[in-house]
């Protein structure tokens, strides 16, 4: 199955992507938010089976350029996904992480129906959440020590979603209020 964005179409991860996206991973400003990923934890934890779980390859003329991942919650009292992305710098500032955005949320809302989305990025990648407010996005709340990093750190994440409600038809966000 694809999805298809504007620019971008998803695919699911086939075991010929783990080198590429461990080279993405490695690249310092994306291993700076995505620490500690080796070809052996890529495998384990990309190209693995599991319920309500499926990571996609992002791709751009052909190539692979990133991933996105969504966890759903299926409990019906508590229904929503979850997403999270990476891209490499070399594609960074081209619009193509929110296009790979509303192409997945348009499909976990009209497809899946989810009426809510939630993402949690790193409280200080001021980047990655400039992104997720273009969408439309909206901060929830802070996340305190929320990830630990491999030096034993823990770094705070800011809690955002994106109601179905929030999403026009043409899958613009409607932005704050």
């Amino acid at each position: 199955m694809e999805i298809r964005g504007e620019r971008v179409t998803l695919r699911r991860v086939e075991p010929g992507d783990a080198p590429r996206l461990a080279a993405i991973l490695a690249t310092p400003e994306v291993a700076r938010w995505w620490p500690a990923f080796d070809l052996p934890r890529v495998e384990a934890e990309f190209l693995v089976e599991q319920p309500d779980y499926v990571p996609y390859a992002i791709v751009v003329d052909g190539g692979l350029v990133g991933l996105i991942q969504t966890n759903e919650e299926q409990d019906p009292e508590f229904r929503h996904a979850t997403i999270d992305l990476f891209l490499d710098p070399a594609v960074h500032g081209r619009g193509l992480g929110p296009d790979a955005i509303r192409a997945l949320i348009g499909h976990l809302v009209e497809v899946n129906g989810h009426h809510r989305v939630t993402i949690d990025p790193a409280a200080a990648n001021d980047q990655a959440i400039r992104a997720y407010v273009k969408v439309g996005f909206r901060p929830v709340g802070t996340l305190r020590q929320y990830q630990r990093f491999p030096d034993g750190t823990w770094q705070d994440a800011l809690l955002m979603e994106l109601l179905a409600d929030d999403i026009r038809v043409d899958r613009e966000p409607t932005g704050p209020t």
